[in-house]
């Protein structure tokens, strides 16, 4: 029989946010052994009052510094809207939580190194919540690559994208919320090809449609890195896209259909025969992956994760900013 002190107590989630993306993640959340959500703070009393009600979470508040505050949260979710990003991370830093942040960490590097530093001045934990990392298609992805069996990566090739509704003051329209493709959907293949050929890239070259409410509604990049490697990528908010993946090796291909963002199945190729189809039959919808990554890496006393390390991050983020510098796409209050 295991010994009671042995038990992990589940790690105790306060929530930050109210929105979609929150509710997707406490109900994945109900899927973890690791962790559970246990307070969520609003903007106002009945929102975290009705948000908290939904899920069974215990504790509401009706701000973010109320919820920082409560010694029992030991880990805080943000999922507001990324130009926030920076001032509810550091909020959290300073009160010494854990925090897993939503994707993109931030709107620029800038506001990023800030919120790396503080973590780091305070010892404590963050990490992007780069969710698509720890499903296990891409978990496959990598341990096929690692093992050579496409040999050498040469080409990667991913797309993003779908029509939205067309809404000027939604948030993916917005400037003031620093709305666009490349932000949004766009980080997905940005990070993919980030995780298999690295952050960063020599050269980068780009083509965009800036709509009529001033960000980006779609994209094209084409990344060149040392040894004639490359990967091209595309986005799009107001274009449906086919939303798959190809990366080419010198000994075979791995091909993943339906997103870069949460896929069910990767497969291997050798030449144009298909050797290996992995399939995921996982009832979660995949949020609670990186949930536990964060309650793992707690266990082990680590400040960030090895599979979404702070470091990588931050050049991402410059990434982005080089390709909206050569769009002169600039956000208010940068």
């Amino acid at each position: 029989m295991p010994n009671e002190a042995d038990k992990k107590v589940p790690l105790r989630w306060g929530i930050i946010s109210t929105g979609v993306i929150a509710d997707k993640f406490v109900r994945d959340l109900a899927y973890s052994r690791e962790g559970a959500a246990f307070a969520v703070g609003s903007r106002s009393p009945e929102g975290a009052e009705q948000f908290a009600g939904k899920h069974g979470i215990p504790r509401a508040y009706g701000s973010y510094e109320e919820l920082v505050a409560d010694p029992e949260v030991e880990a805080v979710y943000i999922g507001t809207p990324h130009p926030f990003h920076k001032e509810n991370a550091m909020l959290a830093l300073r009160a010494g939580k854990a925090v897993l942040c939503e994707k993109p960490f931030t709107l620029n590097r800038s506001e990023l190194e800030e919120v790396v530093a503080c973590a780091r001045e305070h010892g404590v934990f963050l990490m992007e919540a780069m969710w698509s990392r720890f499903i296990p298609a891409m978990v496959q992805v990598r341990e096929w690559i690692a093992a050579g069996k496409i040999g050498e990566v040469k080409l990667v090739k991913a797309e993003l994208g779908f029509r939205s509704d067309w809404n000027p003051q939604g948030r993916l329209l917005n400037r003031e919320l620093g709305g666009g493709a490349l932000l949004d959907v766009g980080i997905y293949p940005v990070a993919l090809a980030s995780m298999i050929l690295g952050p960063s890239p020599k050269d980068v070259q780009s083509a965009v449609h800036i709509g009529e409410t001033g960000v980006d509604e779609q994209f094209s990049l084409l990344l060149g890195y040392e040894g004639g490697k490359a990967a091209q990528l595309a986005g799009a908010i107001r274009l449906g896209m086919a939303n798959d993946v190809h990366i080419y090796g010198t000994e075979g291909r791995i091909y993943i259909p339906l997103t870069p963002v949460n896929p069910y199945a990767a497969e291997l190729y050798a030449g144009d025969e298909r050797v290996e189809r992995f399939e995921d039959d996982r009832v979660c919808e995949g949020y609670v992956l990186e949930a536990d990554e964060v309650a793992r890496c707690l266990r082990a006393g680590l400040k960030e994760s090895p599979v979404m390390p702070l470091d990588e991050s931050l050049e991402i983020m410059g990434l982005l900013d080089r390709v909206r510098k050569q769009w002169g796409l600039v956000y208010p209050g940068e």
